[in-house]
């Protein structure tokens, strides 16, 4: 199984990158992970409606040029089903056992992702329905996969 986080814009702070490094090393011995990063858009101080949808296009292209086709695409997205950590793991367990072998999470920028990424997702993820700034949501969502790796597999992890 491989696990891809395609997402937008690079992490600066070094604790956000201790913590996406932690977490990648601790999935490695489950997963093949790859983090794929994509260049930002700058987004004008009062930009428009069509000017955020058109920087938004501008990144679900770059995003979606590193998709690959076969692969299943879980968005991350406020307008998402929200799920326990347990039927997280579910979901990715039934994916493997249905023979998905390559799963990407995709993460927008500031803006969200486009609504070709959304039509190209196979599924639309909502850790809360609240806003959280890229890079901590990279540590997020690497800490749920490791653990619903800790739960497929039956092993303890701190609740």
């Amino acid at each position: 199984m491989k696990i891809t986080i395609a997402c937008v814009g690079k992490v600066k702070e070094k604790f956000y990158r201790d913590a996406i490094a932690e977490y990648s090393k601790r999935l490695s011995r489950y997963t093949k992970l790859e983090i794929v990063e994509v260049k930002d858009e700058k987004t004008p101080e009062n930009a428009s409606e069509a000017e955020e949808t058109k920087i938004k296009e501008i990144e679900g292209e770059r995003l979606l040029s590193k998709i690959p086709d076969s692969a299943y695409v879980i968005a991350l997205a406020i307008e998402g089903e929200e799920l326990t950590s347990v039927k997280l793991a579910v979901k990715i367990e039934e994916l493997v056992l249905t023979g998905k072998s390559h799963i990407v999470f995709v993460i927008g920028g500031s803006l969200g992702l486009s609504q070709a990424v959304m039509k190209r997702a196979d599924y639309s993820l909502s850790f809360s329905r609240m806003t959280f700034p890229h890079q901590l949501m990279r540590v997020i969502l690497l800490e749920q996969v490791y653990r619903s790796f800790r739960i497929i597999n039956h092993e303890p992890y701190h609740k």
